[in-house]
């Protein structure tokens, strides 16, 4: 069996240095808000490039607290819009209702997966406050356009990093493209905790500082609470274990990069297309989706061969029952990229055995 994602392997690669970690916290008798945390959050907002990082509990809440840190320092207000790519994984846009805020789903470009930035500024109202860009399967989703946009009309740029830890533009880190922005540590992404985590990256000092109140039940002195605020905090042991993660990620998505490299120069088969391919540092491969009319059939064909996938979505959020006003709007790319999608085989220990009987079976499908 070739594994999607093998976390077992992934894990005990370093597992004396994560027990060390973890031995550690248990030693200490300091389980949440301690040094650990201190630690990880300085690491990680200097590998990112950005003065603050405020760790959470995962990254739903990463994406939640940015807007809810805007809206109480009287940036945005409810009713306002952001826009957001249409074929996200739908945590993007709950963190975007969830505040009461409108999201104005704009279709992404096929050759990249990510959203199309030709099209944002034809989406932009008097009631726009914000563009949320997520760097989808590892993909880099900025350009200099953008920028340019969200500058022209006072836009607040925030990017759901989710599942871009280490992908750049420019030289510079996504997580410090932006204004803020929100990370999740899922035990499968490329930097990934033993549970649930986030956070969020930010250089407004102001808005990290509401958002660490708003993280802590809206507290900044204890016992006294300026925002009705929310319980996400990070574990020491998951600040820990990704602190000794962090030290291997480059090393890691240099690996990704060198199957990916592989997957694009022996993946022949004309029933299975690949997205563009774009510099390493701008992909960083959390995920490695090919595309098939066929795509059902082709899972299947790959399953009976020993080779796991998954589909990365099999549902856009425009169709979900969440969401069911919307379910009568068609947004045909986005539907296309849900339509066919499958994700193949992408980690650090896939070794060159499995590189191969991965591509083997792929252009043997008929």
């Amino acid at each position: 069996m070739v594994k999607l994602l093998d976390l077992q392997a992934i894990t005990m690669q370093h597992g004396d240095e994560y027990k060390a970690a973890v031995n550690r916290v248990i030693e200490s008798g300091w389980f949440l808000q301690g040094n650990e945390n201190k630690k990880f959050e300085a690491n990680y907002a200097k590998y990112i490039g950005t003065d603050d990082c405020i760790a959470v509990a995962n990254g739903l809440d990463a994406l939640y607290l940015i807007m809810r840190g805007y809206i109480e320092l009287g940036i945005i207000k409810e009713g306002d819009e952001i826009i957001v790519p249409a074929n996200t994984y739908l945590a993007t846009i709950l963190a975007i209702t969830k505040n009461n805020l409108v999201p104005v789903l704009v279709e992404p470009a096929f050759e990249t997966l990510e959203i199309d930035i030709d099209k944002i500024e034809e989406a932009i109202t008097t009631k726009t406050k914000g563009v949320m860009i997520v760097h989808l399967y590892g993909r880099v989703a900025y350009n200099d356009k953008l920028g340019e946009i969200c500058k022209k009309h006072n836009l607040k740029l925030m990017e759901d990093c989710a599942q871009s830890h280490g992908c750049e533009w420019k030289g510079v880190k996504t997580g410090a493209l932006g204004d803020a922005a929100a990370h999740s540590f899922y035990p499968g992404k490329n930097l990934g905790a033993f549970g649930d985590a986030g956070a969020v990256t930010t250089s407004e000092k102001e808005l990290a500082n509401v958002i660490r109140a708003l993280a802590n039940y809206g507290s900044e002195k204890k016992y006294e609470f300026k925002y009705e605020g929310i319980n996400s905090r990070m574990s020491e042991p998951d600040a820990a274990v990704l602190d000794v993660k962090l030290k291997y990620l480059d090393e890691d998505n240099a690996k990704r990069q060198m199957l990916a490299a592989y997957y694009y120069e022996n993946i022949k088969n004309p029933l299975i297309s690949l997205p563009s391919r774009i510099p390493n540092e701008n992909n960083v491969y959390h995920l490695f989706p090919i595309f098939c009319e066929h795509r059902d059939e082709l899972q299947e064909f790959l399953k009976d061969n020993g080779i796991q996938t998954m589909i990365h979505y099999p549902i856009p959020p425009h169709k979900q029952e969440c969401y069911k006003d919307w379910n009568t709007r068609i947004y045909p790319i986005t539907e296309k990229i849900h339509a066919q999608e499958l994700s193949i085989p992408m980690n650090q220990v896939i070794d060159d055995k499995e590189a191969k009987i991965v591509v083997d079976v792929l252009n043997a499908f008929k």
